[in-house]
């Protein structure tokens, strides 16, 4: 009873927070997802509905390293999601943090792509 109640509330703040946040070309969104074991951060364009970077703790070029979901490996999510989107020619996003508190890995995550070049 207790888990399903706090999966209904993410979900709620999740939604709450999408209706405000929306990815433009000029400014796509910057979602962030973690889980138990990885970090998933996408950076999408909604007009289009496109993905226009991506990076994970489970992508290739990350294959030697063994990094979980916590800061350490925020800040290094955080670092290749920036390089990738200024590859792509992304210097401006808005931030999507999917009803997580913007505390912790979120905020290392964050603070890590803003000091590599990206802008939120």
């Amino acid at each position: 009873m207790r888990i399903q109640t706090k999966q209904k509330l993410r979900q709620l703040r999740r939604w709450r927070i999408r209706k405000k946040v929306v990815g433009t070309a000029e400014r796509p969104r910057m979602a962030v997802r973690f889980s138990n074991e990885n970090i998933y951060v996408q950076i999408i364009d909604d007009s289009k509905g496109v993905t226009v970077a991506s990076a994970a703790t489970t992508s290739k070029a990350l294959s030697g390293e063994n990094l979980k979901a916590n800061v350490a490996g925020a800040v290094r999510i955080g670092k290749l999601v920036a390089e990738s989107a200024k590859a792509k020619g992304v210097t401006r996003v808005v931030f999507d943090r999917a009803g997580s508190r913007y505390h912790g890995k979120v905020k290392a995550l964050a603070d890590a792509a803003r000091e590599n070049g990206l802008q939120f």
